[in-house]
């Protein structure tokens, strides 16, 4: 059976892109959505020669399996999180190309005011060698993200919402097309 899977560049319990990646979940339905677990070691090769690791081949499984893939990254120094870039640097050393051709979606949402708009653009180099379809836009950059959600972790801005649900129908077309 086919799903969408999440990913989540920040490990925080109350974060903000866990929040944004669940909302456009719920926007792309009706589809399973599973979400990928970043809890990852940090990557080494002397870890490696001892075999991957479990979580590293679950993770490029699901990938390799899901329909489409979201993924919503905050945005530290300036870049892309750690979290994120040490999932990519393990997939990498997965046998196959769970990424190839994959529809992939990324927004980000950060406490400053430009949204995330540089870890975005990093995330996106670092996609390009596994060559995913990754939407070119609309851009879903949620900036003062603390005051984005309510509650129940819905997204509140309009505008907001309608950018996120023109991306995820991109990205169902893409999926489904």
């Amino acid at each position: 059976m086919s799903y969408l899977l999440g990913l989540s560049g920040s490990l925080r319990a109350a974060s903000t892109n866990t929040k944004l990646m669940r909302a456009a979940a719920r926007i792309y339905a009706p589809a399973d959505f599973v979400e990928g677990d970043l809890d990852l070691p940090l990557y080494n090769g002397d870890v490696e020669a001892q075999g991957l690791p479990e979580t590293v081949q679950t993770l490029s499984d699901r990938i390799a399996g899901a329909e489409a893939v979201i993924i919503s990254c905050p945005e530290y120094n300036k870049a892309l999180s750690g979290v994120m870039k040490n999932a990519l640097d393990w997939i990498s050393r997965t046998k196959g190309s769970p990424w190839r051709d994959k529809p992939v979606a990324i927004m980000s949402a950060t406490a400053g005011r430009a949204g995330g708009e540089r870890s975005q653009s990093s995330l996106r180099l670092c996609l390009n060698p596994f060559r995913p379809m990754v939407i070119p836009g609309p851009e879903v950059l949620i900036a003062g993200s603390g005051e984005a959600f309510d509650e129940n972790g819905e997204l509140v801005n309009e505008a907001s919402v309608r950018m996120l649900t023109e991306l995820m129908d991109q990205l169902r077309a893409m999926a489904r097309g």
